[in-house]
């Protein structure tokens, strides 16, 4: 147990220059590389934290793509306002249509607009 002490003592004791002389030497030894070493630890580091799947969506319309009308129609339709409300919505985008809302109705949403010519961003 001394012996080792003693090793990482000396070590610790090396320059970043002679570490770097070391690390080479001892690759070139043992025919090893240190890059390896951090290539088979990169997975299972990137694999530790899971993303969380998001489960609320904003609905952001981002355009009318040149139908205003239509995409008014479907805005009125998805938010019950009013004909001058939802006028008023589609005119001020990019705008939140709907917000909070899951997975399914934020697509559903999303493929209503675009069939009518709009543009939607889902966050």
């Amino acid at each position: 147990m001394a012996d080792i002490e003693k090793l990482v003592d000396q070590l610790s004791a090396l320059t970043v220059l002679e570490a770097a002389d070391l690390a080479k030497a001892l690759e070139e030894k043992w025919g090893v590389s240190a890059a390896a070493a951090v290539a088979v630890a990169g997975p299972a580091a990137a694999a530790a934290p899971a993303a969380e799947e998001q489960t609320e969506f904003d609905v952001i319309l981002t355009g009318d793509g040149g139908n205003k009308i239509a995409v008014i129609k479907e805005v009125r339709a998805i938010t019950q306002l009013g004909l001058t409300e939802a006028k008023a919505l589609v005119e001020s985008a990019p705008k939140a249509i709907k917000e909070g809302v899951n997975k399914a109705e934020a697509e559903d949403i999303k493929a209503k607009i675009l069939a009518a010519g709009g543009t939607v961003e889902l966050k």
